[in-house]
């Protein structure tokens, strides 16, 4: 009975305040019962905030992440290497004193047009954290960005001819271009995405319908952006350009022009164009000067011959650099039919990775399909995204294509080819696909297997009198010794695991050359 109780204590932890009953001042039954309803009140409040912890954990974990990124490490890519150009052999891009530069992309169409500041730099701490080096954005962007306001409630033109720039909304562009090179990225700037100029689908309106206004929008923006050094110019975005490659040669002499100071100096913008789904910049622009390197778009299916589309344009001449700036998104409705064909994991992104960096690709554009449109609950979903983007930062694919460039790099970088000869038409074999790469000197060479299924590696083309062997574990990024042996004739390997989602790289190394364990630095350049 109350009146027997001497003291009861209540420890109100969130406001860490103690109250004391007893006997002498709160005897009413009234009092006990509103202390244990107060009880029952944090009990429950403390069952939400776990519940809501763990029914959001992706979201905390990102918040973890930027507070990583921001406070307790460092990017990847932070220190000032100057601007990003072609390498002499044109096959790779550096940075202008020479350092390798591997093009680690993410499609995030809708940065400048969805994102506030806080939720940009949560996206782009990550981004840098994980190794990625490129951000490919789009100024005027696809949905609906020149009717739809920005985060901070600005559209890009305050006219309804598109002809006079909005400065609130551009300033935004500005501090989000100048945020990712505070963090050593460099932007994929598109100025706007291809139905602006070739409508097709989507909302549009077209508004470079004319030369003249095409080339004074690209020289609007290459005046704005003429002293930043972490852009790379993207025109077009999504289009079949046929009929329109007059405008995007207008666009580009533009950008160039506003660069260069009042006449086109296309040495100072390295560009390219982004094609639709199924065809690359090379189709309209190969021979033309300003093109610096070939973009392809693979699209998002799962039975693609990506990496014979990056050979076609590696052995184009004149001889251009190539990468996919759009494969498979990771969890996309497959060919856009989930109920068909599911939704695509961390796997399908791999194997895009490898196959294509291993046939010929500088780099890689690796998308995820919630980010691309920066989806959130209260959006307009496209095709299906399985959670807000702000989950999906940290899915497991973000991380494993940052170990795809640590390994590339921790073998010389500029003098890699492919190399099918390697395994003997072995790739080939459908759906089983092996493929390979190496070094020009044979120095060291890597067979990614799809499946993990056992492939021979005809020896004689590497260097060296013992070679070294690796198997490299694309989801985990770690290395392990498979011992060493003379370098004799063909010799047949088995991956540690075999079957779909037990994909393995073979690293083999002219064990004279001391080669650090793959993906650690200390070999490449």
């Amino acid at each position: 009975m109350l009146h027997n109780i001497k003291y009861l204590y209540l420890q109100r932890v969130f406001h860490g305040i103690r109250f004391k009953v007893n006997n002498e001042n709160w005897l009413s039954v009234r009092m006990a019962f509103f202390c244990a309803l107060e009880f029952a009140t944090f009990a429950l409040v403390y069952l939400y905030l776990i519940y809501s912890i763990m029914r959001n954990w992706r979201f905390y974990a990102g918040l973890a992440g930027m507070a990583l990124a921001l406070g307790m490490s460092s990017p990847l890519n932070a220190d000032n290497h100057g601007r990003v150009t072609v390498h002499e052999n044109q096959r790779f891009l550096r940075y202008e004193d020479g350092t390798p530069f591997f093009y680690l992309g993410d499609t995030a169409w809708e940065l400048f047009h969805r994102l506030n500041e806080d939720e940009a730099r949560m996206y782009l701490s990550d981004r840098a954290r994980k190794g990625y080096t490129v951000i490919q954005a789009v100024v005027l962007g696809e949905l609906d960005g020149l009717h739809v306001p920005n985060a901070n409630g600005d559209r890009p033109f305050l006219d309804e001819g598109y002809s006079e720039p909005n400065e609130r909304y551009f300033r935004h562009v500005d501090r989000l271009i100048d945020m990712a090179d505070s963090l050593g990225l460099v932007v994929g700037l598109l100025p706007t995405w291809g139905d602006k100029i070739n409508k097709a689908w989507g909302v549009g309106p077209v508004i470079f319908s004319d030369e003249a206004k095409a080339e004074r929008y690209g020289r609007f923006l290459g005046e704005r952006y003429r002293e930043r050094e972490n852009i790379i110019w993207i025109l077009g975005g999504d289009r079949d350009f046929t009929g329109y490659e007059a405008i995007v040669r207008a666009m580009a002499r533009g950008v160039a022009t506003g660069v260069g100071g009042g006449r086109p100096d296309y040495s100072k913008c390295l560009m390219t164009v982004h094609p639709c789904g199924g065809l690359s910049s090379s189709k309209w622009f190969h021979d033309d000067e300003w093109l610096d390197f070939n973009m392809q778009q693979n699209g998002h299916c799962y039975e693609s011959d990506s990496w014979q589309k990056i050979d076609a344009d590696y052995r184009r001449e004149p001889t251009k650099p190539v990468l996919d700036g759009e494969p498979l998104y990771d969890e996309h409705p497959i060919c856009f039919d989930r109920e068909k064909h599911g939704t695509s994991t961390d796997f399908h992104t791999r194997r895009y990775f490898y196959h294509e960096i291993f046939s010929g690709a500088f780099g890689h554009t690796q998308g995820c399909h919630a980010i691309w449109q920066m989806w959130a609950p209260g959006r307009e979903p496209v095709n299906g995204p399985l959670r807000p983007w702000y989950e999906s930062i940290g899915l497991a694919a973000s991380y494993q294509t940052g170990y795809g460039r640590a390994l590339m790099e921790s073998r010389p970088f500029f003098s890699r080819i492919p190399a099918p000869e390697l395994l003997r038409g072995q790739e080939l074999g459908e759906p089983r696909r092996f493929s390979a790469t190496r070094d020009e000197a044979g120095t060291y060479a890597m067979v990614y297997s799809e499946f993990g299924e056992p492939f021979s590696v005809d020896l004689s083309l590497l260097s060296g009198q013992e070679i070294q062997a690796w198997w490299f574990d694309v989801r985990s990024g770690k290395a392990f010794s498979a011992g060493h042996f003379p370098r004799e004739g063909e010799k047949r390997f088995v991956p540690p695991t075999s079957g779909r989602g037990n994909d393995w790289v073979l690293v083999l190394d002219d064990r004279a050359k001391g080669y650090s364990e793959p993906g650690t630095s200390g070999s490449g350049m």
